[in-house]
């Protein structure tokens, strides 16, 4: 507990059953359990409010940091750069030689209609 051996608090209570007399004992302990109760309840609450402000100040600095990647980010990859130039390290989208016409999947006759989904193979 706080410290306190099982012979130490024997005496404790001993002298309280002499000071207080056992007939006040029962409203001597209700008010000390009181008394703790709201000691404790004003512990958690502080200790919530301490881990709130740690908690938010951990999500500030997470923003900032997701803040200047997305800025890192976004000047890697310009908004007006070809889609193949951007240095992903990924495949390029189409091969490097080939024109975007080229990739492009040949076109229906325009005098021909589309085929319904059920037709087609």
């Amino acid at each position: 507990m706080f410290g306190i051996d099982w012979q130490e608090l024997l005496v404790i209570i001993v002298v309280a059953v002499v000071v207080i007399g056992p007939k006040d004992m029962p409203l001597a302990l209700r008010t000390a359990g009181r008394w703790i109760a709201r000691v404790r309840r004003v512990s958690n609450h502080f200790r919530s409010g301490i881990e709130t402000m740690i908690r938010e100040a951990e999500m500030e600095e997470m923003e900032q940091k997701w803040a200047a990647q997305n800025d890192k980010i976004m000047r890697e990859h310009s908004a007006d750069a070809p889609p193949e130039m951007e240095p992903t390290g990924a495949y390029p989208v189409r091969p490097a030689g080939q024109s975007a016409e080229a990739a492009a999947p040949p076109a229906q006759p325009a005098d021909e209609p589309p085929l319904p989904f059920a037709e087609r193979k």
